[in-house]
């Protein structure tokens, strides 16, 4: 019999609404906020005026309608991006590491972890092509150019995956030989629920010369998180071919987006830890995050950048990376003093932190990192992200002819001659651009509360207990 498990993200109704509402609103990003006419668009600065002709001649709506959403020279493409990954996944030297235990079985699945050089070698490629082609080398042309296609396909693939791993969770089989075993959580016989919430904990699929992937492990460090990047340099490349320079607002942004990717996949073997592989099954909603998400939404900051570059004085720039490599150091220091607590609790780096020991055996730590809130990696995971969005300032902007003759003092000229101010739309650009430091706090407080009803049904009166001793969640004397 499935474990009973409450209803999360409300429920049913929420995951039709996600499921359903989530992919158009990389839509509403696309056209509202644009190279065309400005972000917003102009005509959404005075609603009471709104026509749909006007709107469609202020974004870069497709000349044959929604048919040119998508394309299958684009989709063919992304396709091959893929298989590169896989390729590169298979072919590279890999570090082979055991995760966690599985519930059921007490045994832990096998993982070949190289999503770092795999990164690099793409990386290298394109340098290659950058240096012979500038900023028209054609991988940053053809992903500006064919940015909606490139959308839609990403689109329509996580919904195959998606759908692929439902069904293939219905194989499951209690004691399955092949470790496979289901989530918990998705187990819940709603059908929208659990394809949303994911039943499989592990999927697997073993393909010819590849071997076995673990699909859920691959789409969290790979394709995703490598296409951060390459979105980010296109918009790099664009930027430079609209106005001949890259402010150092774009050099900030990008450089400290890379490193937050590259960190990530070198210290890969973090991810078998999270409860994103621990705990949640593979469904719409880490496929979707994972193709969708990361590349597309996280990346708007420098999208924007590329259309308006902002400057920032010295002490700004200083700040900013300041608040970066704190965030960095917290988030880096407090997942490592976890572990060694949990690996060797007799280091001298954690032999002396308080602790409670738990009727299950196990020691909550109450010292340390761990004794200023429940998740200081959450907060420097979150202070690591606010320089993403910070840099874009007061965003809005609106793209005028030409002939504009006007006397904004920030306004800038583009290669083609037109002319980029601020004017009314300056700050409802935010709304575009500080999207993803406003999301990713709501995940993480979201996240935390999961992991509070988690740990108080794993260790009850201890948990209470514990609470009373680490009264913040995340923010020390805030939250």
């Amino acid at each position: 019999m499935p474990q009973k498990h409450k209803y999360e993200f409300g429920g049913p109704l929420g995951a039709a609404a996600i499921v359903t509402l989530f992919p158009l609103l990389y839509y509403v990003f696309y056209f509202a906020c644009n190279d065309i006419s400005g972000c917003p668009a102009p005509i959404l600065l005075t609603p009471s005026q709104l026509t749909w002709d006007t709107l469609k001649s202020q974004m870069p709506w497709p000349e044959n309608g929604i048919w040119g959403f998508a394309s299958w020279e684009a989709t063919g493409w992304l396709v091959a991006y893929y298989m590169l990954s896989l390729v590169l996944g298979f072919a590279l030297p890999a570090q082979e590491v055991d995760g966690t235990k599985l519930r059921e079985s007490g045994k832990a699945l096998k993982y070949r972890l190289n999503a770092f050089s795999s990164t690099m070698v793409q990386l290298a490629m394109c340098a290659v092509g950058t240096y012979f082609q500038g900023a028209d080398f054609v991988v940053w042309t053809f992903i500006y150019d064919n940015y909606l296609q490139l959308l839609t396909g990403s689109l329509i693939l996580s919904w195959i995956i998606s759908i692929y791993v439902y069904i293939g969770s219905f194989s499951v089989k209690p004691g399955n030989k092949e470790l496979r075993e289901l989530a918990v959580g998705g187990q819940t016989g709603n059908l929208i629920y659990d394809f949303y919430i994911g039943r499989e904990l592990n999927p697997r699929v073993t393909l010819p010369i590849f071997g076995e992937i673990d699909i859920k492990s691959w789409l969290g460090m790979r394709p995703g998180l490598t296409g951060w990047i390459l979105l980010n340099l296109t918009f790099v490349a664009k930027q430079y071919r609209n106005y001949g320079l890259i402010s150092n607002s774009m050099v900030l942004t990008t450089a400290a987006q890379m490193y937050y990717v590259l960190e990530g996949q070198y210290f890969e073997d973090g991810l078998l830890r999270m409860m994103d592989v621990t705990t949640d099954g593979l469904g719409f909603m880490l496929t979707f995050g994972d193709i969708l998400l990361v590349p597309f939404l996280y990346s708007w900051q420098c999208h924007y950048l590329a259309v308006y570059p902002v400057h920032l004085r010295t002490a700004e720039l200083l700040f900013l990376a300041g608040v970066f490599a704190t965030g960095l150091y917290i988030f880096r220091a407090s997942n490592a003093q976890k572990l060694q607590f949990r690996t060797d609790p007799s280091h001298p780096s954690v032999s002396k932190l308080s602790y409670i020991q738990t009727k299950r055996g196990t020691k909550l730590l109450t010292g340390g990192w761990w004794g200023m809130s429940r998740h200081m990696n959450y907060l420097g995971d979150w202070m690591q992200a606010l320089p993403f969005s910070a840099p874009t300032a007061l965003a809005g902007y609106l793209i005028l002819p030409a002939t504009f003759a006007g006397s904004d003092p920030d306004a800038v000229e583009m290669s083609d001659g037109r002319i980029v101010i601020q004017g009314a739309a300056k700050g409802w650009g935010m709304i575009f651009t500080y999207c993803y430091v406003v999301w990713f706090a709501t995940l993480l407080i979201h996240r935390e509360g999961r992991d509070d009803a988690a740990c108080a049904e794993k260790y009850g009166d201890d948990w209470i207990k514990y609470k009373k001793i680490v009264r913040w969640r995340i923010m020390p004397g805030i939250y």
